[in-house]
């Protein structure tokens, strides 16, 4: 398998994360996937954005399940755009998708678009959370899942397992050989993030891991010389 590129909310190091320009800017410069995070709004759209709330990446403020969509699009994401919907961004773009979830909500949500829009084949869900994992399997049992640790111990490996998933999304500062080793031989695939520079590339290389996620395009183009 090729070593995976994964464009971290697009391509937030340089346009604004989480937004269709950044998507598409990602695809451009040749990310082989790309991840995005999704919450509810109050009318149950699958809103395109990392945190609970808009305060850190829009010009507005409070929680966005507190929002309809309506209310939501009035909102400056950054650079003029506007919050995206998850059905936007499988219309803009036609790289293989991640897809972060925060709960089972929107797990729910999640599975009755990828099921209407025949896109599992397409989109991997990756979580923080097992349950979420669990809960959309349950849902659609040829999801591709990912499990998404940052503060994650030994356990790790044995908590995708229990959940099906076949990938592990992990901080990278936090990665040893033995680890990536015990995944692989459990058959997971093992990405790291996030990785920005060239030492940290160097390392997941020398790691034997399968991809990163990286915010920044020259990554992507510094791949083909770690090889």
């Amino acid at each position: 398998m090729s070593f995976l590129t994964i464009g971290h909310r697009g391509m937030m190091g340089v346009e604004p994360e989480n937004t269709l320009r950044s998507f598409v800017r990602a695809e451009q410069e040749g990310l082989d996937v790309i991840e995005l995070d999704l919450h509810l709004s109050k009318d149950g759209a699958l809103v395109v954005m990392h945190d609970a709330d808009v305060d850190r990446t829009t010009d507005g403020a409070g929680p966005i399940a507190e929002r309809t969509l309506a209310e939501l699009r009035e909102l400056d994401a950054g650079r003029g755009e506007r919050i995206p919907v998850f059905e936007e961004v499988v219309t803009a773009v036609k790289a293989p998708l991640q897809a972060e979830i925060k709960d089972v909500a929107a797990a729910q949500a999640l599975a009755e678009v990828l099921r209407s829009r025949d896109l599992v084949d397409r989109v991997e869900v990756i979580s923080f959370h097992d349950e979420a994992l669990a809960a959309i399997r349950t849902l659609l049992p040829g999801v591709r899942t990912a499990l998404v640790g940052s503060r994650y111990g030994a356990d790790v490996v044995d908590r995708a397992l229990a959940v099906g998933a076949t990938m592990l999304s992990l901080n990278i500062r936090r990665l040893t050989l033995e680890l990536v080793e015990r995944a692989h031989a459990a058959q997971l695939k093992v990405v790291a993030w996030t990785v920005n520079t060239h030492d940290q590339l160097r390392l997941a290389r020398g790691l034997g891991l399968d991809g990163v996620v990286t915010d920044l395009p020259e990554i992507r183009r510094a791949v083909r010389f770690t090889a």
